[in-house]
C-alpha cells in the first residue's frame, strides 16, 4: 500500500530539532497541513502549498482525505499520537498509508525538566476540555502533567485546586517548552499570581490535600455526602453492591434508568474515566439538572443525561452493555431494557416496594438470574444509648441476557 501521508512532529525548536528524514518529507510534500504556528516554524522547508487547518477542526480529516494519493504532509505538535492529530487521522486512514516521525511530546519534555518518571505520572489534556476531568486524579501524593488551553489555563487550574482543598499543591508552569522562549516557574495553587503566561504551556501538579479536600476515592460506594441529592439516591452500601453486580468492563455503556442523583452512572464512569460511557435517564427536570452538577463535581462531566420517561425515552439511545433500574421499574421498562440489551449484557434492578419486588420475583421465575436481599443497619442513638436502625431492605434481581 503506498504511503502517501507523512505526519511529522515538530517542537518549539522548529526545524533545528527535525531529523534529515523529517525535513525531506516536508520538502517533498505537494501540500503541507498544520496549525499556523507549525507552518510558520517549518516555512523555510515547505515547497508545496501550505494549508492551515480548517475551522472548526472537525473537518480536518476530510480535508486531508480529499487529497488521498498525492504526497501530503501533516505537521503536528511533538508526538502526533499523544493527544495529537495523528490519533484523529488514524481513525480514517490505514496506518500502512502513513509515515509518522514523532518528536518529543510536551509530556516527555516536562517530565525531563522536573525529573518525574512518566510511567508514574498521570498525563492529562485540558485543551478544549473541562477542567473537571482532573478531579478523579487528584489523589494525595500523585504527580500530574496537564496540557492547558491558553494563557489563563494555569490560573483556572489553580483556582479549581484551591476551591476543592488542594491549594497547597505545588504547581510548575512550563511555557514554550523545548524552544528558545522556554520558561519554568513554580508556586502553589493558593499563591498562584503569574502574569503574561505563554499560550503554549503545560502544568506539573504535585498533589497535596487538606483535611477537607474533596478526594474521590478509588473504590465503589462513594460516601453519599459527595452527591447533591433530595433523598432519591442509591445509598453507598447498596450502590457498591449494585456496581459489583453490573460488573463494568472497559469501554462499556450503561443505561441508568430512573437515575435520581445519577450516583450509579457516575460511579460506573469513574471505574475507568477515559473509556467508560453512561446515559442517565431521569424524568424530572430538577433531578436531571442535579445529575449534571454531580457529574461535573465528581469529574465525569461527559455523562449523557436524557430527560424523559422510560420506556419512551430509551428508543433513540445506543445499545447498552448493562442496564440499571433503580427507580420507576415496571413491566414495560423491564421489557424494553431486556429487549435492547446486547447478548451477554447485564441487567440489575433494585426494588424497595412490595409491588416492584413481586415484579422482579416473577421475572426471576420466568427468566432466571440471581435474586439478592440487601439489608443494611446502622448504629444510631437510642435515648442515651446506641442501637441498630435498619434501612428499608432492597431486593435486587440480576440477569445476564443469553
Amino acid at each position: 500500500m503506498p504511503r502517501w501521508l507523512s505526519i511529522v512532529g515538530i517542537g518549539e525548536d522548529g526545524i533545528d530539532g527535525l531529523s534529515p528524514a523529517a525535513r525531506g518529507l516536508i520538502g517533498a510534500a505537494e501540500i503541507v497541513f498544520g496549525g499556523r504556528r507549525h507552518l510558520g516554524l517549518a516555512a523555510s522547508l515547505v515547497r508545496g502549498a501550505a494549508r492551515p487547518w480548517p475551522s472548526p477542526f472537525d473537518g480536518a480529516a476530510d480535508e486531508v482525505l480529499r487529497h488521498r494519493g498525492r504526497q501530503i504532509c501533516v505537521l503536528a505538535s511533538g508526538d502526533p499520537f499523544h493527544f495529537g492529530v495523528g490519533a484523529v487521522l488514524a481513525q480514517h486512514i490505514d496506518p500502512r498509508e502513513m509515515i509518522v516521525l514523532p518528536a518529543p511530546s510536551a509530556f516527555s519534555l516536562a517530565a525531563a525538566r522536573l525529573g518525574w518518571s512518566l510511567p508514574h505520572t498521570t498525563l492529562l489534556s485540558a485543551h478544549g476540555r473541562s477542567l473537571d476531568l482532573l478531579r478523579p486524579h487528584l489523589q494525595p501524593g500523585a504527580h500530574l502533567l496537564v496540557l492547558t488551553s491558553d494563557d489563563d489555563g494555569p490560573n483556572a487550574l489553580a483556582r479549581l485546586l484551591t476551591e476543592i482543598g488542594f491549594g497547597a499543591s505545588p504547581l510548575t508552569v512550563l511555557e514554550a517548552i523545548g524552544g528558545p522562549r522556554e520558561r519554568i516557574r513554580t508556586t502553589t495553587a493558593t499563591d498562584f499570581n503569574f502574569d503574561a503566561v505563554e499560550t503554549l504551556n503545560i502544568v506539573g501538579i504535585e498533589v497535596q490535600a487538606a483535611r477537607e479536600a474533596r478526594i474521590i476515592t478509588r473504590s465503589a460506594g462513594l460516601t453519599d455526602e459527595l452527591f447533591e441529592h433530595d433523598g432519591q439516591i442509591t445509598k453507598r452500601e447498596v450502590r457498591a453492591i449494585t456496581l459489583s453486580s453490573l460488573a463494568p468492563r472497559r469501554g462499556e455503556l450503561l443505561w441508568d434508568i430512573g437515575a435520581g442523583a445519577g450516583s450509579v452512572a457516575i460511579e460506573w464512569l469513574l471505574s475507568d474515566p477515559a473509556f467508560m460511557r453512561a446515559v442517565a435517564i431521569e424524568q424530572r427536570a430538577d433531578r436531571a439538572a442535579r445529575i449534571s452538577r454531580n457529574a461535573a463535581a465528581l469529574g465525569v462531566p461527559y455523562l449523557q443525561i436524557v430527560e424523559g420517561t422510560a420506556p419512551s425515552a430509551l428508543t433513540e439511545l445506543p445499545v447498552p452493555d448493562a442496564v440499571f433500574i433503580g427507580g420507576g421499574a415496571d413491566a414495560n421498562v423491564l421489557d424494553a431494557a431486556a429487549r435492547t440489551l446486547r447478548p451477554g449484557g447485564r441487567l440489575a434492578a433494585n426494588a424497595v416496594t412490595l409491588e416492584t419486588e413481586a415484579l422482579l420475583l416473577a421475572r426471576h421465575a420466568a427468566l432466571g438470574g440471581e435474586l439478592t436481599r440487601i439489608t443494611i443497619a446502622r448504629a444510631e442513638p437510642v435515648g442515651e444509648k446506641t442501637g441498630w436502625r435498619s434501612a428499608m431492605p432492597i431486593t435486587q434481581w440480576l440477569w445476564t441476557k443469553p
